[in-house]
C-alpha cells in the first residue's frame, strides 16, 4: 500500500490531485445497527479503511488496525507483534505523507478577497438603478442611447439573478423535503 501510495505521489509530483479518505470500518460481517444511546459509551476501536485515489485509472486502499489499545479493555489488545507492525505502518504512513505534502500550493487569499469584492462591487451595480436623462433627439442623444441599453442589460442581469435565486431555493427546498 504504501509504496503503491509513494508511486502515486511521485507521478503526480508536478500536477495532478490526490484524494485520500479515512473512514471508520465497522462491518463485521453482518448488518450492525448503531443506536445513538450507545455509540456515546462505545469505547471500542475500530480499524480504519484508507481509500486513495487520484480521480482517474489509480484507485486502492488499505485496511489498518489502531495502534493503540483502549485503556482497561483487555479483550480489545492486539498481539505485541501486530501492535508493532500497526506502529510501524502509522509511523511510515505519516513520514510518507509529511515528504509528499511539499508541493501543496499556499491559498492566494488576497486573490480570493479582491475576487469577493469585485463580486460585490458587481451586484451592487446591479442593483442600482441606471438614471436615463438627456433628450431623445439632438445633444445628447448617443448618451441617452447608452443609458437606455445599460438599463436593459440591468433588467436582463436582475431577472436572470432572480431565477437563479428561484432556482436555487426550489432545490433546496425538494432535498429538505425528501
Amino acid at each position: 500500500f504504501l509504496q503503491r501510495l509513494s508511486a502515486l505521489f511521485e507521478s503526480s509530483r508536478d500536477q495532478g490531485s490526490i484524494w485520500l479518505t479515512h473512514k471508520r470500518l465497522i462491518h463485521d460481517g453482518q448488518d450492525v445497527a448503531m443506536a445513538p444511546s450507545s455509540s456515546a459509551d462505545d469505547e471500542r476501536e475500530y480499524p480504519c479503511l484508507i481509500r486513495v485515489t487520484n480521480g482517474g485509472e489509480a484507485k486502492f486502499s488499505s485496511r489498518v488496525r489502531h495502534a493503540i489499545t483502549p485503556s482497561g479493555a483487555s479483550n480489545h489488545i492486539l498481539h505485541l507483534g501486530e501492535l508493532q507492525r500497526t506502529q510501524k505502518f502509522h509511523d511510515a504512513y505519516g513520514t510518507l505523507l509529511k515528504a509528499s505534502m511539499t508541493t501543496l500550493r499556499k491559498r492566494d487569499k488576497k486573490r480570493e478577497k479582491q475576487r469577493a469584492e469585485e463580486a460585490v462591487q458587481r451586484k451592487k451595480k446591479r442593483m442600482e438603478a441606471v438614471v436615463i436623462d438627456g433628450p431623445k433627439r439632438g445633444a445628447g442623444r448617443r448618451k441617452r442611447q447608452r443609458q437606455l441599453k445599460a438599463a436593459g442589460k440591468q433588467e436582463e442581469s436582475q431577472r436572470k439573478a432572480k431565477q437563479r435565486e428561484e432556482a436555487a431555493n426550489a432545490k433546496a427546498t425538494s432535498t429538505s423535503a425528501s
